[in-house]
């Protein structure tokens, strides 16, 4: 892959995406030809000596457990059903899972949530921390600042072909900063918190006294007592002519028409509930989940309380750590991204945070 701009900060941005790209735009099935991937191939970049942003991780603050708090949660009742779906490759074969009952967020964890974590543990997410300039050596060690990707439309209609078209790396950009500097969380506290890698996830997540859900528990509260649908709200797109979900409308990435009331990220609580009275687990933001990543996962998955394989094997990036993300975000749309359908899976390196990306907790019965 050959990157013309000579710019310092643009091979800082190229490096930066490059690492946290799995976030986003890997997350998502796009309508590429075989050929295209190979010539678009990021994993490429990688492979040949892009490091990992997991070396910026140094002397990340140690959380303590905390005591659970199930309000704002739901009981989900333990048990069977049929996990998967045969319209993507890594979704395959469908196969029954048996699970015990859990406690669920009901909506997406918020920046006022996670703003009182943060000032109760001084923690700093992977966004926020310096890079480490060993892992940049062609880069100014004054250029090598913290910052997130951020997706930014283009002006015109564009190939689908490469990611770093739409996203760009901001330096600033954070869970409080979600734009970059200058922009702030201040009359969206109730938005779901974004620029969240799955350790920053994790650290929420023990501080709050639960955990990440496992992907069979994720899907398994998605679909809520429902089977057979195209989406987990049910088969039409928009029941009612409604927009259900915060996904895109319009022409991607070039012109979102904004049908369903959003452009970026909708409050929490802003579509309708399912049957469990979970928010949100279609579009909004991607969920990280506890599983690690493999494409051929359900292959050898046990069927009694699943928790995923013991490492991740993604054959796109063989040397990035990568945890399954479910339930799409504002950015999936039958134009590019379709992995907001049942039982689809998304995938994003353990570091990587974007502002379409966050989390929500479940706890298990005391």
């Amino acid at each position: 892959m050959q990157f013309h701009s000579e710019s310092i900060i643009s091979k800082l941005k190229v490096a930066c995406l490059l690492c946290l790209i799995s976030a986003f735009g890997i997350s998502c099935e796009n309508k590429k030809t075989a050929s295209e991937k190979t010539a678009d191939s990021l994993a490429k970049c990688i492979a040949d000596g892009i490091p990992s942003r997991a070396a910026a991780i140094q002397n990340a603050s140690l959380v303590s457990a905390g005591k659970t708090d199930t309000s704002g949660m739901v009981w989900i009742n333990g048990g069977k059903f049929l996990m998967g779906s045969d319209e993507f490759p890594d979704s395959r074969p469908v196969h029954e899972v048996a699970l015990e009952g859990f406690y669920m967020d009901t909506h997406e964890v918020t920046n006022a949530q996670f703003a009182q974590f943060v000032a109760a543990t001084k923690y700093k997410t992977v966004a926020e921390r310096p890079l480490n300039p060993a892992d940049y050596p062609d880069v100014p060690a004054d250029k090598l600042v913290p910052g997130s990707a951020v997706f930014t439309p283009t002006p015109t209609q564009v190939s689908l072909n490469n990611p770093l078209q739409w996203w760009n790396y901001v330096p600033g950009a954070n869970w409080a900063q979600p734009e970059g500097k200058g922009s702030s969380t201040k009359g969206r506290e109730n938005y779901p918190v974004v620029h969240v890698s799955h350790e920053d996830a994790a650290a929420y997540a023990k501080w709050a006294g639960k955990r990440l859900p496992t992907e069979a528990e994720w899907e398994y509260a998605a679909r809520g007592g429902k089977s057979d649908q195209k989406f987990y709200w049910g088969n039409e797109l928009k029941p009612g002519s409604k927009w259900v979900a915060n996904i895109y409308q319009g022409h991607f990435p070039d012109k979102n028409t904004k049908e369903d009331g959003y452009i970026g990220a909708a409050p929490v609580k802003s579509f309708p509930a399912n049957t469990y009275g979970l928010y949100d687990m279609d579009g909004n933001v991607w969920e990280w989940c506890e599983d690690f990543y493999r494409p051929n996962a359900y292959q050898t998955s046990i069927a009694k309380n699943p928790k995923g394989p013991s490492d991740s094997y993604d054959p796109d990036e063989p040397g990035a750590v990568k945890r399954v993300q479910r339930g799409g975000s504002f950015l999936c749309s039958d134009d590019y991204c379709i992995r907001y359908k049942a039982g689809s899976r998304g995938k994003g390196e353990v570091t990587s945070g974007s502002n379409n990306l966050g989390f929500r907790c479940v706890a298990d019965k005391k």
